[in-house]
């Protein structure tokens, strides 16, 4: 078998298949029995692309189904068994697609595009500039324009020379067109614009494609490759694969948990982040649940698996990214549309406005044909193509000036047409990591005292609520040195002797049990535990004829972002009518938060799927929807809302590679500025297009009355062009 494909093994006759229709067939259609062929294919961006090869696949007899996965860039192929490899590679590289090998050659050919394209636009820059200087109509510019068409071109004309083969007509046939009929009438520079512009389009857009298959990599790298557990009486390590539903796994302090299950044996604080987005890890116990990916705090634990490496949460979340990858096909472009029934219909006009009245009037027709050759002239669809990607090119750059990384024009259209934001609570509202909110003494207890006695103890340990205790000492200028005879607790807290004297940092389940918790902490501790905040209670720890006492308790949470509350204001400001929390923390927290920053509405205790049909639930509703999140858990409602915005510098990469904007800061302020500017750019689209169809009705009006001329039909298109590409470059005043 070779590198680039799998087979099943079941073969059966073709008789024994029931009836399908070839083409692309859903999850759980496939024919029993049938025989699979996976390709992993180099070139599948768009739609465009699984359109074209299941068109060459499909007269293929013996093909019962075509599935293309955009995501994995890859085709599988259903036949009865009879259709040979050799053919179906051969249909594919006849759609464009090329089969990936793996060698040295396919990484050379993908580094090629941006190559073609970089050289596209540096002579179309250099043919401007030489024209600038004065060597206007001289060779030297134009040898600089043609250039740029040919290499620029090799990404377009050989697509639309197999479309035309197939006899069909897409946007690859409308933009060689346009570049020919620039050429015809001179306009050497406006056709190395068009397909400079336009192949630096479909470079962006393969480009986000890419980064959206590197999220789903990124995913699958979060869960380890192996697990131990227990067979025989004996604890082995085996491929996680392999791990059966109900078996016994052992997960040191500090790793990564492989599978979900349920605790049966140690107390540990599991960092829950990767998968349920808390900032805070989660005490566990025995018969808690736990997740695959999730990272094991300072406990062991022993843990009865619920699910198989292909059923855990984690594998959940990548399959949900996946099918909003796919579910979210780019928009149907209007000039597709358009393109698909102009080009032909002004061609076939001008054939018969040059031939039927030749026929009938002979001689006396050839009025007839020069009105043809305005029509052809008038036909050159150059503002109308120029208009949208001039457009998306200048949004781009003053997105990118303002620090907001956009993947492709299709977004940026998508982007000003949002009607409700959605957002995740930690590290988007909040700061997304626990820092000392308060200091509450007890006893006369002096603060700085408290504060010393914490950091010294914390000191040894790497758990967060450790660290921020550390961080706010340190930040305070509080000295400390760290103490001696250390101890962890786990799932409580930890001990240390300060100075001969032993003293203890823990949580409320600590001092109880130490019989230290009085009355007036028990009240205090309920009602901050209420607020959803946690506590770090110090205190001497009971030894010899030392009872014992609390000196003190640190308050620890999130904090919320200072701009947070003038942020949204401003995000309804730029026409969005909702905004709503998404989050994984309790209710209570979410509540709170949501009152204090004016958001809507709030939801809390959500799991991926539940953020991802909250996000469906509210396009449904309001037609086009943005998220807004940091984490891993919230990649998959990224991946499912029209327009996903990550938080960049505190996004996780996966976040950052599945969103379609990502923020350089993290500012929530910056939100309404790509919105505005957004919707500016559909704005302009929109404008030029319409200019570009409106010049073109008129003028082939006229050049059927005979009122114009070639010169006129050349000013006409130029003019055109000229004001939809400098309308589109206004954007980069912004």
């Amino acid at each position: 078998m070779s590198d680039h494909c799998k087979h099943s093994c079941g073969h059966r006759n073709a008789d024994h298949f029931p009836h399908q229709s070839v083409g692309s067939i859903p999850e759980g259609k496939i024919p029993t029995n049938a025989t699979e062929e996976v390709f992993r294919v180099r070139g599948m961006d768009c739609s465009e692309e699984i359109a074209a090869v299941e068109k060459a696949l499909k007269p293929i007899p013996g093909i019962l189904g075509i599935r293309a996965n955009l995501m994995a860039s890859s085709v599988t192929v259903y036949h009865d068994g009879s259709v040979g490899q050799a053919l179906l590679v051969q249909a594919i590289h006849r759609s464009g697609l090329k089969i990936q090998t793996g060698d040295a050659k396919d990484e050379k050919r993908a580094s090629k595009t941006p190559w073609l394209v970089g050289s596209a636009g540096v002579f179309t820059g250099l043919g401007i500039f030489l024209e600038w200087c004065g060597l206007k109509g001289t060779i030297w510019p134009e040898v600089g324009f043609i250039v740029a068409m040919f290499t620029g071109g090799a990404l377009v004309f050989p697509k639309a020379l197999r479309s035309l083969m197939a006899l069909s007509l897409d946007m690859n046939v409308l933009m060689t067109v346009a570049v020919a009929g620039a050429v015809l009438i001179g306009q050497h520079a406006e056709g190395a614009a068009v397909v400079f512009l336009f192949s630096l389009s479909e470079l962006l857009e393969a480009w986000s494609v890419g980064r959206a298959r590197r999220a789903i990599q990124a995913l699958m790298q979060l869960a380890p490759d192996n697990a131990v557990v227990k067979r025989e009486g004996n604890f082995i390590e085996v491929p996680t694969e392999e791990v059966l539903i109900g078996e016994t796994l052992f997960v040191k302090s500090g790793q990564k948990i492989p599978l979900d299950g349920t605790v049966l044996k140690g107390i540990s604080a599991v960092d829950q982040a990767p998968i349920t987005g808390e900032s805070v890890p989660v005490e566990k116990k025995m018969g808690d649940p736990v997740y695959a990916g999730t990272i094991n705090g300072e406990g062991s634990l022993e843990i009865r698996t619920t699910k198989t490496a292909g059923e855990t949460t984690l594998s959940h979340i990548i399959k949900l990214v996946e099918e909003a990858q796919q579910q979210k096909a780019p928009a149907q472009r209007f000039v597709d549309v358009f393109a698909k029934y102009y080009t032909p219909a002004v061609m076939i006009l001008a054939l018969c406005v040059a031939i039927i009245p030749l026929l009938i009037l002979g001689v006396a027709g050839m009025d007839w044909v020069y009105r043809a050759l305005v029509l052809l002239v008038i036909a050159c669809p150059c503002a109308l193509v120029i208009s949208t990607p001039v457009s998306i090119v200048s949004g781009l750059t003053a997105m990118a000036r303002l620090g907001v990384l956009i993947k492709g024009g299709a977004v940026l259209e998508a982007l000003g047409q949002v009607r409700v934001l959605a957002l995740d609570k930690t590290g988007t509202i909040t700061e997304g990591r626990p820092q000392v909110l308060e200091v509450i003494p007890f006893e006369n207890t002096p603060t700085e005292e408290i504060i010393r006695i914490a950091a010294a103890i914390d000191a040894h340990s790497t758990h967060p609520l450790a660290q921020s205790v550390v961080r706010y000492a340190t930040e305070n200028n509080i000295s400390f040195s760290a103490a001696e005879d250390y101890q962890a607790k786990t799932g409580r807290g930890a001990e240390a002797t300060i100075s001969g004297h032993s003293y203890l940092v823990g949580n409320h389940r600590f001092v109880h049990e130490l019989g230290i918790c009085s009355e007036k902490l028990e009240e205090m501790l309920a009602k901050i535990e209420a607020d959803a905040k946690s506590v770090v209670v110090v205190g001497h720890r009971p030894h010899q004829d030392c009872t014992g006492e609390v000196l003190g308790v640190l308050v620890v949470g999130d904090t919320v972002r200072s701009n947070a509350a003038e942020a949204i204001a401003r995000i309804r400001q730029a026409g969005i009518r909702k905004v709503v929390m998404l989050s994984g923390d309790n209710i209570r927290t979410v509540h709170a938060i949501a009152q204090k920053v004016g958001v809507d509405d709030a939801h809390g205790d959500l799991l991926p799927e539940n953020k991802i049909e909250r996000v469906r639930n509210l396009a449904a509703e309001f037609g086009s929807i943005a998220m807004i999140g940091d984490g891993v858990n919230d990649a998959p409602a990224l991946a499912a809302a029209n327009v996903g915005i990550a938080m960049g510098t505190s996004g996780t990469d996966t976040a950052i590679e599945t969103a379609d904007i990502a923020l350089m800061r993290d500012d929530l302020m910056m939100v309404s500025e790509a919105i505005y500017l957004g919707r500016r750019t559909v704005g302009i689209i929109r404008f030029n297009i319409a200019f570009a169809l409106v010049i073109k009705a008129v003028f082939l009006i006229l050049a059927l009355l005979g009122h114009t001329s070639l010169w006129l039909a050349v000013l006409a298109d130029t003019g055109t062009t000229l004001l939809v590409i400098a309308n589109a470059l206004r954007l980069l005043r912004h």
